[in-house]
């Protein structure tokens, strides 16, 4: 079940989130689907959607943030190996995966925290393991979120990485986003952005979400969506 609340701000929409829901804030997702800054005419709002944190047979799971390098650093575990049975299972099927696309990767664990656990990928195939604006990675990651959640384990998230990719695709959003606002911002037009992740997605409303003259809002369906960024200065 997903839902959808408005608030003035984000940090608003979620507390009305967890007391209409009356579940916690760490039991759903948030993806933002639309922010836009008040003005003389229009009042500021944040539009978001709630995820209940689960991994229904169908697949549609929210994608992780990355993890920054301060974080990684400080979450990095001594030893990289499976700890117990669940991660050895982990380990073992997505060593499977890659093996039937017919690679070879040295998988370790890049980090633990509650409910959620890095695995990180080392291959000299890494390009063709992440694809295409990293959605190759994206498909193994959901894969092992499904598996996770087959072996009793909904509540972890399995956030998958190789060659920092997820720490170089964020900085390169967050350009990306910077760069966009400046177009619109002097050609008065609006700029609808390549199809997005949930997470990717968030993280060009929640960079945005700070420019008075400028406003964003997601367009599409299905899991992979568009950001529009729009001007919304006063004339």
């Amino acid at each position: 079940m997903v839902y959808e609340f408005e608030g003035k701000s984000e940090k608003e929409a979620i507390e009305r989130a967890v007391k209409e829901l009356g579940i916690e804030r760490s039991q759903f997702d948030v993806e933002i689907l639309e922010t836009q800054r008040n003005s003389l005419f229009k009042k500021g709002y944040v539009k978001i959607k709630v995820h209940p944190v689960q991994f229904p047979d169908n697949g549609t799971a929210e994608f992780d943030a990355p993890v920054s390098s301060a974080a990684r650093a400080t979450n990095m575990v001594v030893d990289p190996l499976p700890q117990d049975e669940f991660e050895k299972k982990l380990v073992e099927f997505l060593s499977t995966i890659i093996e039937k696309m017919g690679y070879d990767a040295s998988i370790k664990i890049m980090f633990r925290e509650e409910h959620k656990i890095g695995m990180k990928l080392n291959s000299q195939h890494s390009s063709i393991l992440i694809g295409r604006k990293g959605k190759n990675l994206d498909a193994l990651q959901l894969l092992m979120n499904v598996y996770a959640g087959r072996l009793g384990h909904e509540d972890v998230r399995i956030v998958l990485d190789t060659e920092n990719y997820r720490i170089r695709r964020e900085e390169s959003l967050v350009r990306l986003a910077y760069m966009t606002a400046d177009k619109v911002r002097s050609t008065r037009m609006s700029v609808l952005l390549e199809p997005m992740n949930p997470f990717e997605r968030r993280l060009i409303h929640t960079t945005l979400n700070d420019i008075p003259d400028i406003e964003t809002k997601s367009e599409g369906d299905g899991l992979y969506k568009q950001v529009r960024v729009l001007f919304n200065g006063v004339h």
